[in-house]
């Protein structure tokens, strides 16, 4: 069911609907599948959550994961789109949805949806419907805020209220660019064309080693959401050519090389294989920790602050959980 309003964008899934393969969520990079830990871990509970992350990282595709993992899982997934909401605003009828059931079982979950763009005299509005503590609250929704933006510097400007940021952050997820986690690319692209495959009718596209490297080696400005529509555009086409031109430079050269495709330098792709090597073993260790940064560091036997440097030398200095 979906319901609408000039003022405010319900979208309102039966809590009973398949999310599908959950790899769009979570992939196998270690980054995701300490995230896969975390999710699990506070999907019973009525924690509010809150997940930040560039636009296109799977905010709303983790949203529902938790949902689906909770005890209110038989309940909808309501999702509301908080750009120019207004006081006036029929904020309690995403609660009403939500809170439909038979009793049998707890309400189902809101998704705020970028809450960094609620108009500031919505804000307190907001702040009175949410419970103090939804643990003691059977009857309202379980919360989960998401945003591109970054909540504490929107706080510091005066942008967002203090009091409502913390009630929304009981817990804080991060979700990584996948330019930071490419080696999720090829699954996710393999999850993508067989999707859309099946929802157009027509034979699964398969990628060329040519192909998949370009993917791999694509930055992904767009993240998952650009990964998607490039492999939808592929579904539908069916030539791998046209699908892959939109994606830019194409293959990045190797290391070493001179511009021309020759004179690859040995030494320099033993160093990249080894660095590729280094930052799979930390992600390893990272999520066998869950991202506890001093275990890792001296599981891996280096020392703290030396993992920090390298964390950031890979473009990973910030944990799953804020």
């Amino acid at each position: 069911m979906a319901l609408a309003s000039n003022d405010l964008e319900l979208a309102v899934l039966d809590g009973q609907a398949l999310l599908g393969n959950h790899v769009f969520v979570c992939g196998e990079s270690g980054a995701m599948r300490a995230l896969e830990r975390v999710i699990a871990d506070i999907a019973p509970t009525s924690i509010p959550v809150l997940l930040t992350g560039e636009s296109g990282t799977g905010k709303e595709a983790v949203a529902m994961r938790i949902h689906r993992l909770s005890r209110r899982a038989r309940g909808p997934f309501v999702k509301l789109s908080c750009a120019g909401l207004r006081v006036e605003s029929l904020i309690g009828s995403g609660y009403r949805n939500a809170g439909k059931g038979d009793g049998a079982h707890l309400s189902g979950s809101v998704l705020l949806d970028e809450v960094s763009e609620l108009e500031p005299a919505c804000q307190p509005k907001l702040l009175h419907t949410l419970p103090d503590n939804p643990a003691e609250t059977s009857s309202a929704p379980r919360i989960i805020s998401a945003t591109r933006r970054n909540l504490e510097e929107e706080m510091r400007a005066g942008r967002f209220r203090e009091e409502l940021y913390y009630r929304i952050n009981g817990v804080c997820l991060r979700l990584p660019p996948l330019r930071h986690r490419r080696e999720d690319v090829p699954a996710l692209a393999d999850y993508f064309l067989h999707k859309y495959a099946g929802q157009f009718a027509r034979p699964r596209a398969a990628l060329s080693g040519p192909g998949l490297r370009a993917l791999q080696e694509h930055p992904w400005p767009g993240n998952v959401r650009e990964l998607e529509n490039v492999m939808r555009k592929l579904a539908a086409l069916g030539d791998e050519g046209l699908a892959l031109a939109d994606l830019g430079s194409g293959p990045v050269e190797p290391a070493g090389g001179n511009g021309n495709g020759s004179g690859v330098s040995l030494k320099e792709t033993a160093r990249a294989a080894s660095r590729q090597a280094e930052r799979e073993l930390i992600l390893k260790v990272l999520g066998r920790t869950r991202w506890n940064r001093k275990r890792a560091a001296q599981e891996l036997q280096i020392s703290y602050k030396a993992l920090l440097y390298k964390l950031k030398q890979i473009g990973l200095e910030d944990p799953v959980v804020c």
